[in-house]
């Protein structure tokens, strides 16, 4: 759950902006999209191949880099 507090004397447009930014952050944004529209079979195979691409391709880059 994104919560952002409110600094100051910030107005509602800047708190507004910061909490569309920490949503974009966290992946609600992306997440809201992908459950609001009807995905074919098709793509939703071919968006956790990618996943697990990423997944496989950063383990690899984190195990020769020595896990920074």
């Amino acid at each position: 759950m994104v919560k952002v507090k409110a600094r100051g004397s910030e107005s509602l447009d800047q708190l507004l902006k910061r909490f569309k930014k920490a949503c974009e952050k966290e992946g609600l944004t992306r997440e809201l999209k992908r459950v609001a529209f009807y995905e074919k079979p098709s793509v939703i195979r071919s968006r956790k191949t990618r996943q697990s691409l990423k997944r496989k391709m950063q383990a690899t880059i984190m195990n020769k880099t020595g896990g920074l």
